[in-house]
């Protein structure tokens, strides 16, 4: 597995993985309507491409495959993490966060984790914050806001 920089082309197979991540690991967390409304499986790629290009986002591949990616902006808030659901528990998730906090100099680093990413990020030294709901599409979704200073 390597690590490399996000390309513009990378941004549908992105979106695709996001969407597959979300409707196979994170439904041990959330019940169907909470990942219909997460994920429709449809996202507006120009904003996302922008975004990720706004953004220091790293594309996990074997070989030509995308295994994972993940981003952070320069505040050290990281947007996404995401990682195939038949590469989970492989270290793909440790390498993209590695790299991403390793080359941040921002003084603290927060994201909104999900349920089901919470004891990930626990074991990296991330505090729960507070506990929040978001409504997506009218369905609210619980996740945890957490920080985790730069040492």
């Amino acid at each position: 597995m390597q690590l490399r920089p996000y390309r513009s082309q990378d941004c549908a197979a992105l979106a695709a993985l996001f969407h597959k991540t979300i409707h196979t690991v994170n439904a041990r967390d959330y019940a169907p309507e909470q990942l219909n409304a997460w994920s429709t499986g449809q996202v507006d790629l120009a904003a996302w491409d922008r975004s990720f290009l706004a953004h220091r986002t790293l594309v996990a591949v074997e070989g030509e495959q995308i295994v994972g990616f993940a981003d952070m902006d320069e505040t050290g808030y990281l947007d996404r993490l995401y990682v195939a659901a038949d590469r989970q528990g492989q270290g793909i998730a440790t390498a993209l966060c590695d790299a991403l906090e390793g080359a941040s100099f921002a003084p603290l680093f927060t994201t909104h984790a999900s349920l089901t990413a919470r004891p990930f990020f626990e074991k990296r030294g991330y505090r729960v914050v507070r506990a929040q709901e978001v409504e997506r599409r009218g369905v609210r979704l619980r996740n945890f806001v957490m920080e985790k200073p730069n040492a």
